[in-house]
Parts: structure tokens; sequence; C-alpha cells
């Protein structure tokens, strides 16, 4: 396993991330306990998880994915091994499926503090290392919208949430603080706001980044370097789309878009040219077309962790031996040329 530093911490994360979204939905709390010791036997001490999975989000199963953790934390005592990390999620316009939490999500002082009371509870533990806004609380560009179109209605101030954020801090419920599905404006408000208010300063971004969606590249990149925020990439595999079971329509049964109608984010005709020309790329050289989506992740420079996600395990050992694959030269030369024919097929 490979470490780097969280932001400006003194915390070393494992590049492979252990995403745990289907656990509550497609993983019983068997199977999730059985990935997270098999994670750590392999030197993922990196954990993810949010207070609205497993997703589907849906209210009888909401928080299921933390209750398995907490389980597990309880009966392996393996707290101390993991760096963890859960998100609070933000208001729900646009975003069908969330009005069961609280009654309506939003990032007010008095639902963060009431929703990380809630995720320790479920987790079992005094702290989590790690808390993320799940999204912004404005309406903006995330979850694949593209075309920007403002709107006065901010709803609750970023310096709001991030002054809650910063008492949740002090109380020793969160060691520190990040932010997901953000725009660069919105990653520069949250370090001004830190930095002029004496707040905490926001030390990762998680937003989605992979072969068909690569525009994090585009003003992000350079601030998640220069700032020391970097990238906790999800869906690095595009919904699965980068294996290539999807390909000519293909929907192998209880996969997640076979299950699950919603996930069409990646399921455009040029995504799916895209992907057969990935596939067909990895396969020229003798590669599993999974292990290289991923590989090339883990390879970025602004790339502080993989968020990778399995339901079986051989998805999942497949997943973390794409941490001992390097790409040699020729291969990310063809997979640049590839970027430039199919530039952000889906955003």
């Amino acid at each position: 396993m490979q470490y780097r530093k969280l932001g400006n911490t003194d915390i070393d994360v494992s590049v492979i991330c252990l995403g745990t979204m289907t656990y509550g939905q497609q993983n019983s709390a068997e199977d999730a306990a059985a990935q997270l010791d098999y994670a750590l036997s392999r030197g993922v001490n990196f954990i993810d998880t949010a207070e609205m999975y497993p997703v589907p989000p849906r209210a009888d199963t909401q928080g299921e994915t933390e209750r398995f953790i907490g389980q597990w934390l309880a009966r392996s005592g393996r707290r101390n091994d993991i760096v963890l990390a859960t998100k609070v999620a933000g208001r729900g316009d646009g975003n069908a499926g969330v009005d069961h939490l609280r009654g309506g999500p939003r990032l007010d002082r008095a639902q963060i503090h009431q929703a990380i009371d809630d995720s320790l509870s479920r987790l079992q533990t005094d702290h989590v290392d790690l808390y993320q806004v799940h999204w912004p609380e404005r309406a903006t560009n995330f979850f694949g919208r593209l075309g920007y179109l403002h709107r006065d209605d901010d709803g609750i101030a970023i310096e709001e949430t991030l002054s809650a954020l910063g008492e949740l801090v002090q109380a020793g419920k969160v060691r520190h603080v990040g932010i997901s599905n953000e725009t660069p404006w919105g990653v520069l408000e949250y370090l001004r706001l830190a930095r002029e208010k004496n707040l905490p300063r926001i030390v990762s971004i998680q937003n989605p980044y992979n072969l068909l969606n690569r525009a994090f590249e585009v003003g992000l990149a350079e601030i998640a370097i220069r700032e020391q925020v970097g990238l906790l990439a999800y869906s690095p595999l595009a919904f699965g789309m980068l294996s290539g079971k999807y390909l000519d329509g293909a929907l192998p049964a209880d996969s997640r878009l076979a299950l699950f109608e919603r996930f069409s984010r990646y399921g455009s005709p040029e995504a799916e040219a895209a992907t057969a020309a990935y596939v067909a790329l990895a396969r020229e050289h003798g590669l599993d077309p999974a292990q290289m989506a991923l590989a090339f992740v883990n390879s970025r420079q602004f790339t502080t962790a993989n968020i990778i996600g399995a339901t079986t395990a051989d998805q999942l050992r497949a997943n973390i031996d794409s941490i001992d694959l390097t790409l040699e030269k020729p291969l990310l030369k063809a997979l640049e040329a590839l970027h430039r024919q199919y530039c952000i097929p889906a955003p």
C-alpha cells in the first residue's frame, strides 16, 4: 500500500480508500465486516462513509452504513487503526430522496451539531477524523450539472457552516474538516473564511474523478496542489462503467445499474463510446480495464486517495490490487489521446 498526507495534517492515509455506500443496501453487515477486515489486511487505513448512506437514499435504510461500521468497530476494537471519514448532508434541492434527513437537511449550526451526534452514535465512536460537507448548500455545478445558472438564494452561508464545523473541532468530535462536490469558487471561499475568521482549514475535497470525467483538472487541480486540499476521488470507475461490464447494453444481474435506474450519469452514448475505447486500450496492453482506470486515478499528483467501492470479495481484491499497477509512459500517452478525442463525455 502507498500512503499520502491528508492535506496539511500529519495524518497518513492509504491511497486506496474504502468506500462504503453499498453497506445496508447491496451488502449485509457480514459483508461489510468481511470487506473491512480484508481492506485493513491489505494496508488500507482510510474508510469513507456518510450519514445519508446507503444509496439510493431511503428513510428506511438511512444510517445503516454507519451502523454497520460502528458494529464492526465495537467488535474488532480497531478504531485506532483507521482514519474514519463521514459526511453531513445539505439542502436537498435537486437531490431527490434526502428530505427524510432531519425533516429536510440544511447546513446550519443546529443541524450540523445534530448530524455529527447522530453519526457518532451510529459509528460507536467519540470522534471522526474527517468530517465533510457532502454537497454545497447553494445551487451550483455538482452531480453532473453543466451550465452555471446563478441564483440569489445561496441558503445557509458558508461562514455559518464552517463556524459550526469549527465548534465540532473544538469539542473534539471532529479532527479535521473537508468538502465534497465543490467548485473552485467554493474551495477558495472556505479557505478565505478560514484565513480571515480563524476557522478550521479544509484539508480535502471529495469530487468525482475518472477517465470519463476529468473536469477536476480544470481549475480545481491547481488549487488542490497549491493549497494542500487534496482530492478524494469518488466514482473512479464511473459507476462501474470503466470495468467494461456494461458494454453493448449488458446489465449483469445484481449490478448497480441493473438494480437502480437513478445511476444513469455515465450512460450516455458519448460515455459508452469513450468507455469502449478505454476498455479496448486496456486489453491491448494486457490489463484489466478496471485496474487501469483506477491506476490512472492513483497516479495523479493532486490525488490524496482513491475511493473504491465493491459489492463482492473479488471486486474488492482487484480494486485494491490497482495500487501495484504502474502505467507506463506509452500507455499514459495513449490515454491522453483518448481524452482529447472523448473530452469529459460524462461530467
